[in-house]
């Protein structure tokens, strides 16, 4: 599948994209992925955590199940877990009747393993939904709550990474954890950050000071990002 480049709004911008579609059925752009922050254009990553906007979390209501996770929005066979997987691959995995994928290989850039089997793998949610949810999508309507769990119009929002780490993960934010490959944490904190203004989630006191530390240890990272509504 093709796309414009130029409709990509995320960390950085890539030639290679794989097309999906919102629930209200326009075709979207599934931004290419980067090993790395974007050193040149955009916004500096310093900068872009003074944007944030601070709030205390109100995680209160919280549940997973109103994030509709993993639809097919485009109905080309292929839900969002296997687009992501296919658009990440190092190397292309054989596609089989209904997206069934079998070979591959993939690098998880929290921990730096590589693997061979999608199984091996979760699609995290960089921004967790239930740190979405306590910054601000307990308002969302559900149709906006789909989106934001099959986010395929931005890089930053959902990744392909080892099954460990995304589950010592859970739903803490930077201040409580970061991915264990020390090389991780400016493409991470970009990532959150992007994904943080792209829904204009809000961030609180402890998030908002570990972000501009992470900052200071980034000089060089940039993002870009477009708002989802």
């Amino acid at each position: 599948m093709r796309c414009l480049a130029a409709l990509l709004p995320v960390v950085v911008l890539a030639s290679a994209c794989s097309a999906t579609a919102s629930p209200d059925g326009k075709r979207q752009p599934r931004a290419a992925s980067s090993p790395v922050a974007s050193t040149s254009g955009g916004l500096r990553l310093s900068a872009a955590v003074q944007q944030l906007p601070l709030k205390a979390a109100r995680p209160g209501g919280y549940d997973r199940g109103k994030f509709n996770l993993w639809v097919d929005a485009d109905h080309d066979g292929c839900d969002t877990r296997k687009e992501v997987l296919l658009q990440e691959a190092i190397t292309k995995p054989r596609q089989g009747d209904d997206c069934k994928l079998s070979g591959g290989r993939w690098t998880s850039y929290y921990d730096g393993k590589t693997v061979t089997r999608d199984r091996q793998l979760d699609i995290d949610h960089v921004v967790p939904l239930g740190e979405a949810w306590a910054s601000g999508a307990s308002k969302w309507s559900a149709g906006q709550r789909e989106q934001y769990a099959n986010d395929l119009g931005a890089r930053a929002t959902l990744v392909a990474v080892s099954l460990g780490p995304n589950r010592s993960k859970g739903d803490r934010g930077p201040a409580e954890w970061m991915p264990p490959a020390q090389s991780a944490a400016c493409r991470y904190a970009t990532d959150w950050v992007a994904t943080k203004l792209r829904w204009k989630l809000t961030v609180d006191s402890a998030e908002k000071a570990k972000l501009k530390q992470l900052a200071d240890g980034c000089p060089g990272a940039r993002i870009r990002f477009k708002p989802a509504n």
